[in-house]
């Protein structure tokens, strides 16, 4: 049986999208796959501020899971991408503990690397959505 995956895009969809030629997210039966938000400006630009930037990556992250029917709670799976984890890890995980403060938490994987195109931060996740 084939599934229809289905695009989804958030109501102010900032300028990556359409400059990289990506979705936001494909809903591909009851699984959401949400491509890696970072903390861009509706021009696409970089928030410069580290936390502001993590914690506009969130917020887009919140857009493209609202535009796709789920919330937070639905996540399963995150993956970060860091760009200097040790000196970053403090200011990500009070963000964290404020968009995920209660459990059961999704589980994690951080990942270090060296280059995200000019921003310092960027999360992906896959959320199922809540039942109907």
């Amino acid at each position: 049986m084939a599934l229809n995956n289905e695009p989804i895009f958030p109501a102010n969809r900032h300028a990556l999208y359409a400059q990289h030629g990506y979705s936001a997210a494909i809903r591909s039966g009851d699984l959401v796959f949400v491509s890696g938000q970072v903390g861009s400006r509706e021009d696409g630009t970089p928030e410069p501020e580290f936390k502001a930037q993590v914690e506009r990556a969130f917020e887009n992250l919140r857009a493209v899971l609202d535009a796709a029917g789920c919330a937070f709670a639905d996540i399963v799976d995150v993956t970060t991408f860091h760009t200097d984890p040790e000196q970053q890890f403090a200011d990500i995980m009070e963000v964290k503990a404020v968009m995920f403060p209660d459990a059961p938490y999704p589980n994690w994987t951080a990942v270090g690397v060296n280059w995200l195109a000019g921003f310092d931060f960027e999360i992906k996740v896959v959320a199922r959505m809540p039942a109907q």
